[in-house]
């Protein structure tokens, strides 16, 4: 009953009027029995016409390539990930985005009962090699495909790769029908796609939207660049695949934004290119390697562009850099912005993650970096990442202009945050000021000022008073280094 109130609102409240003045529009025609003005004439219905410029047909897509899209089924006694809905594993509870953001494998009930879930796949190759997604056979002992024809198998999971989530399985079949692969990089925001999957355990159900956006970073996801549809994708479509209107498969249906569990508009589908490339070396190899520099990163703003001399915002702000890491090898520091890698420029500093996964471990990678006020190029033989990943946060900085109450470190505070020498500061309290505008807070501890390190209270209010209206301060909070732009007015 809730859900037919909810149905009369927003726009299909106008689509309900919009059919009735329709329908009572043609009640009115119809019942026009009498000749018109012209006597000589009757008044006729014409049949319904096609308009020029119409929807597009999505028949044959459902037609030609549905056959290629099969039903997963999942069973076993260990929790699959799906049951730390909502948000993701591994994801802070307190992370805005936590209970918005879902996997959508139709979720198993938790403890050490049996488990079953469900989700989608696709055929790559006649010979029975399906992509669907990690998150779906997560922790399955038993994993069942069902073709369109009806057909069930057995099926053995070549391998997953949790950090693209990407899964290889494999059934012992001849001569199946197998998609066509797209080219992603070709696709355009505003094309229509199409959605093949079994929501809620519908097999082979059709949805249709457009390409909202390209290269999204979500929450703990920072190594795939998403495709963000509008198509309606709900849990069971999980693994799914997402085709073009020439019937090329260019993504994987993966995730989407809720906060009812369900379908809101917000859908997100692994570039086709990415699975891939994972799916070969699962294949060859049995395992996936990725590509790692050893830094963490975040979003530079303008108050921060202007504190480091940048003209414009854009670039990846490296907040730390990992000890003997390919990055520190390089002469990366903290501070520095990372602006193109490989020649591709690094507008967002989402931009770069999928960069570097992407590349062979062992290979040498051409960075241009702003240190220092200055563009330098640097070459960077490129690590082999395990199973962390680079976070970008925000955060920080004593009374007077800040506005904050500080402190030098003792002894184990040094050591706890690792901290060399005599560098760091304490932040006790944080009052009104510019400081407590830019969210800095007690406990944080500040490391440099626009580049340059801090030991003292004196050596801090002489780089505040030289810094102008702006400046960046570095940061520790927790166990994270970041950097935080504050304006003196």
């Amino acid at each position: 009953m809730e859900l037919n109130k909810l149905s009369l609102n927003g726009r299909n409240l106008a689509g309900i009027a919009f059919i009735a003045i329709t329908l009572a529009a043609g009640c009115s025609y119809a019942s026009h029995d009498s000749p018109s003005a012209n006597t000589n004439e009757t008044a006729t219905v014409s049949p319904p016409q096609k308009v020029s410029g119409s929807l597009p047909d999505f028949t044959e897509i459902a037609e030609k390539q549905g056959a290629a899209v099969v039903n997963i089924s999942v069973s076993g006694t260990t929790k699959t990930e799906m049951q730390n809905f909502p948000g993701f594993p591994g994801m802070d509870p307190k992370d805005p985005f936590y209970e918005f953001f879902h996997r959508f494998q139709i979720p198993a009930p938790q403890g050490g009962q049996p488990t079953h879930g469900l989700g989608s796949g696709f055929i790559v190759s006649k010979d029975g090699v399906i992509l669907t997604n990690a998150h779906v056979v997560a922790g399955a002992e038993e994993v069942i495909v069902k073709l369109n024809d009806k057909r069930e198998f057995k099926a053995t999971v070549a391998g997953t790769d949790k950090l693209s989530d990407v899964a290889v399985l494999k059934i012992d079949a001849k001569d199946l029908p197998a998609v066509n692969i797209g080219d992603v990089q070709k696709a355009r925001v505003g094309e229509w796609v199409v959605a093949i999957g079994s929501p809620f355990g519908f097999e082979n159900s059709v949805t249709a939207g457009i390409i909202s956006a390209k290269s999204r970073s979500l929450p703990n996801e920072g190594y795939v660049p998403f495709l963000q549809t509008d198509v309606a994708i709900n849990p069971g479509n999980s693994g799914g695949p997402l085709f073009n209107l020439n019937g090329q498969v260019i993504g994987i249906n993966s995730q989407i934004y809720t906060q009812s569990g369900g379908y809101q508009g917000l859908s997100f589908a692994i570039p086709i290119d990415v699975a891939m490339k994972v799916e070969k070396q699962l294949l060859d190899h049995g395992k996936v390697s990725h590509g790692r520099l050893g830094v963490t990163i975040q979003e530079i703003n303008q108050d921060l562009a202007t504190s480091f001399g940048l003209e414009k915002p854009v670039g990846a702000l490296v907040s730390s850099v990992e000890k003997d890491s390919p990055a520190e090898r390089a002469g990366i520091e903290s501070g520095d912005v990372i602006l193109k890698f490989n020649d591709q420029e690094i507008i967002h500093s989402s931009d770069l993650p999928p960069l570097v996964a992407d590349l062979t471990p062992g290979s040498t990678a051409t960075v241009e970096v702003w240190q220092k006020k200055h563009a330098r190029i640097m070459s960077v033989k490129v690590g082999e990442m395990n199973t962390t990943t680079a976070k970008a946060e925000s955060g920080t900085t004593a009374k007077g202009k800040l506005g904050l109450s500080i402190r030098p470190l003792s002894a184990d505070e040094r050591k706890r945050a690792e901290v060399a020498g005599d560098e760091g500061l304490m932040v006790e309290q944080v009052a009104e000021g510019p400081a407590a505008q830019a969210g800095i807070r007690p406990g944080d501890i500040i490391l440099a000022v626009n580049g340059e390190k801090v030991g003292s209270v004196d050596k801090l209010r002489s780089l505040v008073d030289k810094a102008g209206k702006r400046l960046a301060l570095h940061i520790i909070r927790g166990d994270m280094k970041l950097f935080i732009a504050l304006k003196i007015e």
